[in-house]
């Protein structure tokens, strides 16, 4: 069974700084340039193995709809066609879109009629689209995080982590030039900092938080 949580970096800009960095040396901290050359933006979809903590990861110009299916298709091409799957998302449109539900149907050998968009059968509204998806009778299961909570997703903290180390404060020539620099990034990141994570924020920890938060009125 394959655990992943899986969510999305948009607007992720190629900055190519005017002046090059100075680095840091003693009594002086590290100098970077305030004037920049932006050369467009990218985004970034990926996957979090939530038992290795492993990413998967693949850039683009977009997420739409067409992009999130191409990245579905090359996530399950990674196991076998028997591999169960759940799968973990926020409530974005594209993640509930026909192309999702054909997919899933597809893997899963679901011959049944979809039905229209916008009509009739699964196909007809988000609401009918996710109920397929969420089916766990399907070896391929989604599972949406509540509106207003995605951080419940872990890919959130995993996609934190990749990009404060690989995409943050780095100079870009072209955008490019990230899809090449994404993909050894990827490799790097799971030979030697992959790791689940260990949630240990406990319903009673929680509420050592919430009193540790809570002011006196008294004079």
């Amino acid at each position: 069974m394959h655990t992943v949580s899986i969510d999305e970096m948009t607007g992720i800009q190629a900055l190519e700084r005017a002046a090059p960095t100075l680095p840091m040396k003693p009594g002086h901290v590290e100098r970077r340039e305030f004037e920049y050359v932006r050369h467009g933006t990218q985004c970034l979809i990926a996957a979090f193995d939530v038992a290795t903590g492993k990413v998967l990861g693949t850039i683009g110009d977009s997420r739409t709809e067409a992009d999130y299916v191409a990245f579905l298709e090359g996530l399950f091409a990674t196991a076998g066609s028997a591999a169960t799957w759940h799968l973990m998302c926020d409530n974005l449109n594209t993640h509930l879109s026909e192309g999702v539900v054909r997919l899933v149907a597809e893997q899963c050998g679901i011959t049944d009629d979809l039905g229209e968009k916008g009509k009739s059968g699964i196909l007809a509204s988000m609401a009918t689209r996710e109920v397929f998806l969420r089916d766990a009778s399907h070896r391929i299961t989604f599972h949406f995080t509540p509106k207003h909570a995605s951080w419940l997703n872990q890919a959130e903290i995993g996609l934190g982590n990749f990009s404060k180390y690989y995409i943050n404060n780095r100079v870009w020539n072209s955008k490019h030039d990230f899809s090449p620099h994404v993909e050894t990034s990827t490799q790097h990141y799971n030979r030697e900092f992959a790791h689940p994570f260990d949630w240990s924020f406990t319903r009673n920890r929680f509420h050592e938080w919430r009193r540790s938060k809570t002011f006196s009125t008294e004079p």
